[in-house]
């Protein structure tokens, strides 16, 4: 059975979580308590170098990474697919990953930071640079969209799955969409319906 070494609110993690459950995989959890640090004991960083979560073992085979675990899946149980078939997609996809990765994630988390402090903890100038720097991913997102129903088209892809955990959270950060962001709006309930996502608990 395939095993993932988890931190729940881990949104890398998560977005391995929505793959497992598009594809149906059973699999073992396995928490690591990275309040703890337990990432960076020795039995962890044999599993994985970098002292990360999520890693996932399939019987012999250790993956890390959640891009790149996300992709095993993807060849290992292709059923059902969650990357296109041409080249020109699959590059849009990983290149909508990256971008998540690293443009979106950093102030959702960033703004998570700040909204769990009390008001008088905060610091307002971070705020407001996280809030502008999701504003403008927002936009982008919309000029990506344009007028498909996923990011990359009709499918469900695993750009969406990257997407999903933070895009679930923007309420929470007091994150409201403009009316120029509908297209946005429409494309999160999408994902928000989905029983993968759902099962995120988010």
């Amino acid at each position: 059975m395939l095993k993932l070494y988890d931190y729940p609110d881990c949104p890398f993690c998560q977005k391995v979580r929505v793959v497992l459950a598009e594809k149906d995989l059973e699999y073992e959890k396995i928490f690591v308590d990275l309040r703890k640090q337990e990432q960076k004991l020795p039995d962890f960083l044999r599993l994985n170098p970098y002292g990360k979560v999520p890693v996932l073992v399939d019987e012999d085979e250790v993956i890390y990474d959640s891009t790149i675990i996300d992709e095993y899946l993807e060849e290992e149980y292709p059923l059902p697919r969650l990357m296109p078939e041409d080249s020109q997609g699959r590059g849009r996809v990983r290149m909508l990953e990256d971008y998540c990765d690293n443009s979106f994630i950093p102030p959702t988390t960033m703004l998570l930071a700040q909204v769990r402090k009390t008001e008088g903890e905060r610091d307002p100038q971070r705020v407001d640079q996280a809030r502008e720097e999701l504003r403008r991913a927002l936009y982008f997102l919309r000029d990506r969209l344009g007028a498909q129903t996923f990011l990359c088209g009709s499918e469900f892809t695993l750009a969406d799955a990257a997407f999903a955990p933070r895009i679930m959270v923007l309420g929470r950060l007091g994150i409201e969409l403009e009316p120029a962001l509908a297209s946005v709006q429409t494309w999160i309930d999408r994902i928000r319906a989905r029983p993968s996502v759902r099962s995120l608990g988010l």
